[in-house]
């Protein structure tokens, strides 16, 4: 009877009084193992049945006074809670932590996790009315930044990860992240930042939170927030295979920064984390609600379904630069809807011309940037073989692919004509605790989109060059004019980087006109300097394409733009008869491609229709394969 004990008979009429001394004695047992904890340090985390040390006296009285059935419970942790019971808590933890294996009992709870197990359930939960604290001093900032918490606290995981003890913290955590708010201790050490376990932890125990019935939109939408602001501050983790290829020479004297270290365990419990089942959770508990089909009044997505495609590409975006690829893009390509559900959302936006804005993008930048961020990269490795492109329709329609490549010429001219930023410095340094600022910086993903879309606009072109869908003008940006053509001879411009990052922008007669002028310029330049170098060669008529490319693969610019002369050797090493007046190389040039076009010389290979495409297993047949096709893209050129 723990209540008689401090009140004796009559409770009520002394509740003040009673409620006073608990919450002091209370505060008075963890503030004495605290003040001794260096002296206690090998004693922290013994259990109950294992010794009666003075700190497992102490944090056991604690235990009983804010057991939860006590009427006097919620007065007791708000007292702890104003002087900043957490902090305590967590030197005890940093101070006990190394003696901690000496005293581990598997199955048995210490006497410190059985007061936070008690404290963090009961925050945030009804009935309780704890008043809010400063965040620096709450249970997230204090002690979910301990490195490696739930190895020394598994009970307390399995209490924080079920329930709604998670979904209150994660929604504190999220409401610090909007309003910018840097409240992380100092760190443990360099290599293991707060702002990093803080993430470890929280992902740790996502899954299970993600799982549970009650899991709310709400939730999806905070965790995603949260993800994103941390993985954003963290250095770029290298896959296993990227990590064991890296020697001690790619470290030379002259790098002036130093790649910041995360502890490599650290690395593994933040990957390990995000893993299918993680990304099916989020993907499941973020667009559960939304359907594929659309109603005959569609006025295009509602606050609900942007908040979702905001939270999903926003952490996807920053988990692609930050994470080894391997780990996600799969899973999200083969084993979720992604694809399916932001298509559905970026066609319905087009449609109705209307973007909603996304508030994890910073500026006026347009609101399909980010879903395109998406969208491109994990859509490319959803098209597989020609059956599923053309036959199946898989992933997206043949009509919906048309309407994509709108959407992604439209785009792309945008940013690298109408809109163009600078080569944003994309790599990141870290400083820790991370910034506090949640926005996505708008030129790094510019850049990026410019980059994934060129990608699948080329790729969809080749598939349509396979076997047209739609007319080859679909993809040609309207602007193209008298202008940019004009701009587009010119090395350096917007227009002539535009020509070789999406030469399928400009239609093909533009693209001659530039090479015409191009052309011409290079005539007058030379032809006020002189004239251009004259070549000769010997090739055996038995070996032309061999003999050729041995010599003239190294030559120059500037001597394939002047004539070259060809004199024939036939079998017995004579050199045939006759000046070479052009009608020579002309009788070069037809039986050189002859020979590398000819299906049994092995560099191409036939369909049925008598076209020619490049033989998949040409590099079987000639060694230097690569080095020939590149070599014939010369030849015909000249």
């Amino acid at each position: 009877d723990v209540v008689g004990l401090f009140a004796g008979i009559d409770y009520s009429s002394k509740r003040a009084l009673v409620d006073f001394r608990v919450k002091k004695f209370a505060f008075a047992c963890i503030q004495a193992v605290h003040q001794n904890r260096k002296e206690l340090k090998d004693q922290l985390f013994v259990t109950p049945e294992e010794s009666n040390t003075p700190p497992t006296l102490l944090l056991e009285a604690v235990v009983f006074l804010i057991d939860s059935r006590l009427p006097w419970t919620c007065k007791v942790v708000s007292y702890l809670l104003e002087r900043n019971v957490f902090t305590l808590l967590r030197e005890l933890i940093v101070t006990g932590k190394e003696s901690m294996e000496i005293h581990s009992s598997y199955g048995r709870i210490s006497s410190l996790e059985r007061v936070l197990t008690l404290i963090i359930p009961h925050i945030g939960q009804k009935p309780c009315i704890c008043p809010n604290i400063d965040p620096r001093w709450s249970f997230f900032s204090q002690i979910l930044t301990i490195p490696f918490l739930w190895h020394l606290f598994p009970y307390i995981k399995e209490v924080f990860a079920t329930g709604r003890t998670s979904q209150h913290y994660i929604h504190q955590m999220a409401l610090c992240v909007q309003n910018h708010a840097n409240v992380l201790p100092h760190e443990v050490s360099m290599e293991l930042p707060g702002y990093a376990c803080l993430l470890g932890n929280i992902l740790e125990t996502a899954g299970v939170a993600l799982s549970q019935p009650d899991c709310s939109f709400e939730m999806g939408v905070d965790l995603a927030a949260i993800t994103t602001f941390l993985l954003k501050a963290l250095p770029p983790i290298k896959s296993s295979r990227e990590s064991s290829m890296v020697s001690d020479d790619d470290m030379t004297a002259g790098d002036e920064v130093m790649e910041p270290v995360i502890n490599r365990d650290l690395e593994k419990q933040i990957t390990s984390a995000i893993d299918s089942r993680f990304l099916l959770q989020l993907t499941n508990v973020l667009f559960s609600g939304f359907h594929l089909l659309r109603g005959p009044h569609d006025e295009g997505p509602g606050d609900k379904e942007v908040a979702a495609v905001g939270a999903a590409c926003a952490f996807l975006h920053v988990a692609f630069n930050t994470l080894p690829l391997e780990c996600i893009m799969t899973v999200l390509a083969y084993r979720t809807e992604l694809v399916q559900l932001l298509w559905h959302y970026m066609k319905r936006c087009h449609e109705i011309r209307k973007w909603p804005f996304l508030p994890y993008l910073s500026g006026d930048a347009p609101g399909w940037l980010l879903p395109l961020a998406v969208f491109c990269p994990v859509h490319m490795l959803t098209i597989v073989d020609n059956e599923e492109f053309y036959e199946q329709e898989k992933p997206l329609s043949l009509k919906d692919i048309r309407h994509l490549i709108v959407i992604l010429r439209e785009a792309l001219w945008h940013l690298l004509w109408l809109n163009p930023t600078s080569h944003p410095n994309v790599g990141k340094s870290v400083s820790s605790p991370p910034p506090a600022n949640k926005m996505l910086p708008a030129e790094a993903i510019q850049h990026r989109v410019s980059t994934v879309a060129s990608e699948v606009l080329s790729q969809l072109q080749d598939w349509n060059n396979r076997r047209e869908f739609v007319p080859p003008s679909d993809f040609h940006a309207d602007g193209v004019n008298d202008f940019f053509i004009s701009q587009a001879t010119i090395d350096g411009t917007r227009a002539n980087e535009i020509l070789k990052q999406a030469p399928f922008l400009v239609p093909f007669t533009s693209r001659a006109k530039i090479f015409q002028s191009q052309l011409a310029s290079v005539r007058q330049r030379h032809g006020s300097h002189g004239v251009f170098t004259r070549s000769r060669f010997r090739i055996r008529r038995d070996h032309i394409l061999e003999d050729a490319y041995s010599q003239m693969s190294t030559m120059s610019e500037e001597d394939l733009r002047g004539a070259i002369r060809v004199t024939f050797v036939n079998e017995l090493g004579v050199e045939e008869a006759g000046i070479d007046g052009g009608g020579i190389f002309k009788d070069f040039m037809e039986n050189i491609t002859r020979a590398a076009f000819d299906v049994q010389y092995g560099l191409f290979k036939e369909t049925s229709d008598h076209l020619l495409y490049p033989n998949p297993g040409s590099g079987m047949i000639h060694e230097q394969h690569l080095q020939f096709f590149h070599f014939l893209g010369i030849l015909l050129a000249k």
